[in-house]
């Protein structure tokens, strides 16, 4: 999210140091050195947008050196069906080049809207788009989504200042969504502040189900965005001395064609946890709940809602606890598994909002109440759901 020239105060930061720690931990120094140049290679071709283009003719490369060497011992047969597959690799790049990178296609329809579908198949079928259509959003599209917006920024947050979301039009150069050219810009104050944090996860939740319900394609970027370009398309929405950028949503128009690669990428990070992996009875979380169980059935496809809903490569790191008493749940609380200080609260507030919207098609209610924020102990119990006419449980 952050770009090469400035990862000290935005959601990139952390990456940066990932990074930074992968290349300390490589044993000599030549090899620290051929590793540092592939990660700068990789970020060049990455903010130029052709590392999407570029990840499949490694193999095909792999392929034609492997076909040359049998073809050198007389495999000829073998040779042959390396270059086969290579060629069809190269192929399939080519294509994408012309029709994705060049835009050289025949027209799109506008995707339909999802009016037909309940809560929670919308969730279910709501995917991260990776490749959108090159025309905008119409006006009348793009005017429900900034009134989804207004209205949503508008709520009650969990902490203390409100978060933006300042809608931007550019070709910001993304990864690895394509194409993309419309974007919500998440927003807080500089001064780090976890809730503010978790609040962005549970704003553009809420939007981000309303656009799917309109048939946009939509799609969480976060260190894949370069910020220099925001900041440019921002203008004075932005000032670097009082704001930071925590993530960015591409939004528009889901497109047929996509590069290999990226369909390759949202076919592997599609899965999921199950249900037992995710929900638990005690705070050690050790002992899953049987969510088709009582007291637990009242929440109905709730759980599937939290299960399926979007996180940074669908890492999926929070966990929820529901505690209960002779009555029933008499609360929910909300874990952090990693000790990201970015990632990881505004996935756990994507769950807080996808808990809440669930609720609300199940006909309960309730009030989150944030926990001390205390050091950043891994499980971090963030946030707690507390149903309607309940003490703290």
């Amino acid at each position: 999210m952050v770009s090469e020239k400035r990862r000290s105060v935005d959601f990139m930061a952390g990456l940066g140091a990932n990074e930074r720690a992968l290349l300390e931990r490589v044993p000599t120094r030549p090899l620290r050195r051929l590793a540092t140049a592939v990660v700068r290679a990789k970020m060049r071709l990455q903010f130029t947008g052709w590392l999407q283009y570029v990840v499949p003719l490694v193999p095909s490369s792999v392929l034609l050196s492997l076909g040359g060497l049998a073809q050198l011992v007389g495999l000829g047969w073998v040779a042959a069906g390396f270059a086969v597959v290579a060629g069809a690799l190269f192929a399939v790049v080519l294509f994408d080049l012309v029709t994705v990178k060049l835009k050289v296609h025949l027209p799109e329809r506008r995707p339909a809207r999802n009016d037909q579908l309940n809560l929670f198949d919308l969730m279910r079928v709501r995917r991260s788009c990776r490749s959108f259509q090159t025309r905008f959003m119409s006006d009348d599209d793009r005017e429900a989504l900034l009134d989804s917006v207004a209205r949503h920024v508008a709520a009650p947050t969990l902490g203390p200042s409100r978060v933006r979301l300042e809608y931007i039009r550019g070709p910001i150069t993304v990864w690895p969504t394509v194409n993309a050219a419309e974007f919500l810009v998440a927003i807080v104050p500089l001064p780090y502040d976890r809730r503010s944090v978790i609040d962005v996860g549970r704003t553009l939740q809420k939007v981000v189900m309303e656009a799917t319900r309109q048939g946009l394609g939509t799609c969480w970027i976060g260190p894949g965005a370069d910020h220099e370009s925001l900041r440019q398309y921002l203008g004075d929405r932005f000032d670097p001395e009082e704001d930071q950028i925590i993530c960015t949503c591409a939004v528009g128009y889901r497109s047929l064609y996509a590069p290999l690669f990226v369909r390759f990428f949202s076919r592997v990070i599609n899965h999921r946890l199950s249900p037992s992996e995710l929900f638990f009875s005690d705070a050690a979380l050790t002992t899953p709940i049987d969510v088709g169980s009582p007291p637990y059935t009242q929440f109905g496809r709730t759980f599937e809602a939290c299960q399926w809903a979007p996180s940074s490569y669908n890492g999926q790191t929070t966990r929820a606890v529901l505690k209960t008493t002779g009555d029933g749940v008499a609360g929910v609380d909300f874990y952090a598994v990693t000790s990201s200080r970015y990632y990881a609260p505004v996935a756990l507030g994507v769950w807080c909002a996808s808990w809440e919207l669930g609720c609300e098609a199940m006909g309960l209610h309730g009030t989150f109440e944030v926990q001390p924020l205390g050091a950043l102990e891994v499980p971090k119990l963030d946030v707690t759901w507390i149903p309607q006419g309940r003490g703290d449980g």
